[in-house]
């Protein structure tokens, strides 16, 4: 209820106290507070808004809540926020000029923005206040409501002084009807509207709408003052079947069959199934008419669209087209929901002849330690891997195959292609000649796009990972679904395991150790490929132990300016094999020895190291050296120091440092803790010292120092010796001086061992069992998460690939923003997922609008046109139209745009004349870039079919200039708006009368 309630406290003392103020007086002050507060109080004015600043301004908006007793209202005030120059602010307004609204009615800059507040294109004001109901409260519908609410109003702006337009939002939402008032000094314009669903007969055109302006106005004078008339009418084209589609879709057949080369499965699809075009509105302006100079009645008009001076055009985009690309994101994005494991989706094989031999491949290495007599060369866990797997296709048959063999077969060949070469082994040499036939990496040719990977945390895009989630995606979309995922990432991991047993690198991997800045899948098989390179390193070292010529050790290279201050200190994979004893010959080896070098306690070599460390350290022999130190000597003896031959530490995905942090994090700050900390870290250091001893006997801590850690060896002085040589003289520094540091402890501990008699410090067997086994655990919901950052790292370069073809410059932007967007996003341990959906919606967007522009290009005939000129400006005009909201036509219909926009009408009037057999079967006129002359543009095949429809809206604005009411009042501006549709007829009417002359 509205009405205002009666004071409480004059219940209880049974009077009335008419000084109490009502609830409609509260809303009233209310309203002129929140106008005070705006600082809208005065005389407004301002310089005329130029052409073009509705559309391309800023428009700003303020709210604010206001009651009127427990009804709640929104107040917002809207205006075009502009630069004030620097006299403006001097200038002081006369005190008789009209408020900037009512010199708004009369300027014709902006007539018909495309992008504006319906107020603003109804009335042309550029600054203006609405009052509306609040959220869930019911809309203003009785008289009696909407009159309360305009009279509080026009007090609020007579007592403020205000000269802002104020406007109340009265009947449903959905209505858009508004009332309002402004009021200046003498004069006040009142706003007033009429919304009808259909428009009545008499007033269809022209000249019943000058009729009832002329009414209204009433206005004394004869003749009357002319009035100005704008008109605009716009036809909408829906219809292009004259225009096939220029989208080519994927090539299902070629798919389907398994006739899939690595160029395909490389490629990710990319367009729209359907036109994303739906509508073309032509917008026909008449900007400055007068009464006398056109003629538009129920018999006749001269409105005719071609003769229209003015010609501007938008399109309207299919509400979520269909996307190639976004369906491919979206439809693997699904996956990341499932919960099934690969076993639940592809069944238990059973094996009906050899039951429980090995029929489960996660039992192969069990069975290697069971007791059998089979020899155990046939017991490799690779045989057992291949065994399972011919006995999985057997049992399971052709038909339950989620992927038939030649599409696996297939892909597989497309993932590792090094399988086709002669040599398989040498994965490197293939990937480079198979994948830059130029000479040139990925890398190389686009540094920008090559280290996307980075920011995605995905996989460089050379990589078998990134090669992965492109043929996870397409397997997933064409060949099976989830069933056939599950079913490509069984082979994947049985092929990793017979590359371990087989020594086979894995193709598409950077040599290394894991690179963190990748996804953990990524970390996983590169992890397993260092391990693959350690195994192969160390089989070549044993074989080479076991020829004739002997035993030659495997070095690596050293630094002379200290293991701990530069890179490259460390062993390369290759060269950090564990060497054998050559008295062990390659054939009293077996399988599981070489997996477990450091188990040998018994060797010939321990035994004769045990006995040379009884002897005098000075006089053991030096083993495992790799060069001299620069000019360094070893400080207790004249002997040069030595680099050692050192063990690699061991490589650790992101998974295991987490794992190692936790584990040190929980020993706490206690002393003990920090002690067993220190001495669970320095492990690598104390083979280091092991080393070093081995090669230098006799060998003092500062001497390790000096090599290992420069810094914490401090030069004191220099002497003069005996022989009259320099002598520096030092010290170790004073951290390694503090009691119980664990360098000292770890020295008086270690032992003069070569690093190819230590146990090893990375166990390459252990690591890459631990590997196949994370691998063989995952879900096709977990693989999904993996790769889901290298599908969009290739997504986004898709979208980047096709955008250069076209060079949109919106897109270029949204890229940035969209790589900015997942950078942040994908970088995180667990993702949130609805984020992510939100961003392959982003991408979606992209993609739609590049299908947008290759629609526009190919109906306007860009790329067709002989003559460059026009070639030029209608590439420009496509490019306005992706951008802008509303595009000029130049030339109007006599323009190349228009000449072709113009015979889209032609044609889609012909098609939609179904009773003119001939229309319809008339040969189309050529393609657009062909200039339309004047024969033309009434085709004699048409059989009297006019060239455009009727037109879908017919807008209107009248204007004039008269006093009002009485003949000796000011001459005030006075405008009227038209909109004419099929189902709605509504006319916007300022009408402005002087108040201090009536």
């Amino acid at each position: 209820m509205m009405a205002a309630d009666s004071d409480p406290e004059s219940e209880v003392f049974e009077i009335t106290d008419f000084t109490t103020a009502s609830e409609w007086e509260r809303f009233v002050s209310r309203v002129e507070e929140v106008l005070n507060d705006w600082k809208l109080i005065g005389s407004s004015g301002g310089k005329h808004p130029e052409k073009g600043d509705y559309t391309n301004g800023t428009w700003e908006e303020k709210n604010q809540e206001i009651n009127f007793a427990d009804f709640k209202f929104c107040i917002a005030h809207n205006y075009l926020k502009q630069e004030a120059s620097e006299n403006e602010g001097k200038e002081e307004p006369e005190e008789d000029a009209f408020p900037a609204a009512m010199q708004d009615l009369l300027c014709m800059n902006n007539d018909f923005p495309p992008r504006a507040h319906c107020l603003v294109r109804w009335y042309g004001i550029r600054e203006f206040v609405v009052i509306s109901p609040g959220a869930n409260c019911e809309a203003i519908i009785s008289e009696s409501k909407c009159n309360l609410l305009l009279s509080s109003v026009s007090i609020a702006l007579a007592n403020t002084g205000c000269q802002v337009p104020v406007f109340v939002q009265i009947q449903h939402k959905w209505r858009r009807m508004y009332s309002g008032e402004c009021q200046g000094s003498g004069v006040r314009t009142d706003f007033e509207m009429v919304h009808l669903r259909k428009v009545p007969s008499q007033y269809n055109h022209l000249a019943g709408l000058l009729d009832i302006f002329k009414s209204k106005i009433g206005c004394p004078l004869t003749p009357l003052p002319p009035i100005t008339i704008g008109i605009r009418f716009t036809y909408i084209l829906q219809d292009w079947q004259q225009y096939s589609w220029p989208q080519q879709p994927p090539d299902f057949d070629a798919l389907l069959s398994g006739e899939v080369g690595g160029v395909e499965f490389g490629k990710l699809p990319f367009g729209a199934c359907e036109d994303p075009i739906s509508e073309l509105h032509l917008a026909t302006t008449w900007p400055h008419l007068t009464e006398g100079i056109v003629v538009d009645n129920d018999v006749y008009s001269d409105l005719d669209p071609l003769q229209a001076p003015h010609w501007s055009v938008r399109v309207r985009k299919a509400d979520n087209p269909q996307c190639l690309l976004g369906d491919f994101l979206l439809e693997f994005f699904k996956l990341c929901l499932l919960k099934e494991s690969t076993e639940e989706l592809l069944g238990r094989n059973t094996v009906e002849e050899e039951g429980k031999e090995n029929a489960d491949i996660s039992h192969a290495l069990s069975k290697l330690t069971e007791p059998t007599a089979v020899p155990i060369s046939k017991l490799s866990v690779s045989n057992m891997v291949h065994s399972a797997r011919k006995r999985i296709r057997r049992h399971r048959r052709v038909n339950e195959s989620p992927l038939n063999n030649d599409v696996l077969n297939s892909i597989l060949l497309y993932l590792f292609p090094d399988a086709a070469t002669d040599k398989p082994t040498d994965a490197t040499a293939a990937k480079a000649k198979q994948g830059n036939p130029d000479g040139k990496t990925e890398q190389e040719k686009e540094p920008e796009d090559y280290n996307l990977f980075n920011q995605f945390k995905s996989a460089p895009s050379d990589s078998l990972t990134y090669r992965l989630a492109l043929c996870t995606c397409m397997v997933n979309f064409y060949h099976g679904g989830v069933r056939a995922v599950a079913h490509l990432w069984q082979e994947f991991v049985l092929e990793m395991r017979y590359r371990w047993e087989n020594n086979y690198l894995i193709y598409g991997l950077a040599g290394g150790t894991p690179d963190l800045r990748c996804c953990l899948l990524h970390q996983k098989l590169q992890m397993l490929n260092c391990c693959i390179e350690r195994k192969r390193a160390r089989d070549d070292s044993r074989q080479k132990s076991a020829s004739p010529e002997g035993v030659r050790e495997r070095k690596v290279s050293g630094q002379e300016n200290g293991r701990l201050m530069s890179e490259g200190t460390s062993l390369s994979p290759a060269a950090a094999a564990t060497e054998v004893s050559p008295g062990k010959s390659w054939e009293s080896w077996s399988d599981s020895e070489d997996e477990f070098f450091e188990c040998l306690s018994d060797t010939d070599e321990l035994k004769e190291a045990a006995v040379e460390g009884t002897k005098d350290a000075s006089k053991a022999k030096p083993e495992g050296r790799l060069q001299t130190h620069g000019k360094l000597t070893l400080l207790n003896h004249d002997e040069p120091l030595y680099i050692p031959v050192t063990q690699e530490p061991a490589p650790m995905t992101e998974d295991t440092l987490e794992e190692q942090s936790e584990v040190l994090a929980k020993l706490g700050t206690s002393a003990e803790g920090a002690h067993l900390r220190a001495r669970m870290q320095s492990a690598c250091l104390l083979s280091d010292m092991e080393s070093f001893k081995a090669a230098n006997p006799g060998c003092s801590l500062e001497d390790f120092v000096r090599w290992y850690s420069p810094r914490d060896y401090v030069e004191e002085e220099e002497e003069t010796d005996e022989a009259g040589q320099t002598v520096v003289k030092g010290d170790l520094s004073a951290r390694m001086k503090i009691p119980g540091n664990m360098w000292v402890e770890a020295w008086e501990t270690a032992k003069a061992t070569p690093a190819r008699r230590q146990r090893r410090l990375f166990d390459d067997t252990k690591e890459a069992e631990k590997v196949l086994h994370y691998l063989a655990v995952q879900k096709p919901a977990d693989l999904t998460r993996h790769l889901l950052p290298g599908l969009l790292h290739a997504a986004v370069l898709k979208v980047k690939e096709e955008e250069a073809r076209e060079d949109i410059l919106s897109v270029r932007k949204a890229i940035q923003q969209v790589i900015s967007h997942a950078s942040k996003l994908l970088r995180h341990p667990s993702p949130d997922y609805k984020k992510v959906e939100d961003l392959i919606n982003q991408v979606m967007v992209l993609e739609a609008v590049i299908a947008c522009a290759r629609s526009l290009k190919a109906k306007f005939g860009v790329g067709k046109s002989e003559r460059g000129g026009e070639e030029d400006e209608l590439e420009r005009f496509v490019s306005s139209l992706l951008e802008e909201p509303e595009v000029t036509v130049l030339g109007a219909g006599r323009g190349p745009a228009g000449s072709i926009i113009h015979k889209l009408f032609v044609s889609s009037q012909r098609v939609a004349d179904f009773s003119d057999e001939a229309a319809l079967l008339a040969p189309l006129e050529e393609d657009g870039g062909r200039q339309v002359g004047a024969e033309d543009r009434k085709p004699p095949s048409a059989g009297g079919v006019p060239d455009f429809p009727p037109p879908a809206g017919r807008e209107v604005i009248l204007r004039t200039c008269v006093p009002r009411p009485a003949p000796y009042s000011k001459a005030l501006p006075q405008r009227m708006f038209c909109v004419l549709m099929r189902e709605e007829f509504r006319l916007a009417g300022a009408f402005s009368s002087d108040t201090s002359f009536f």
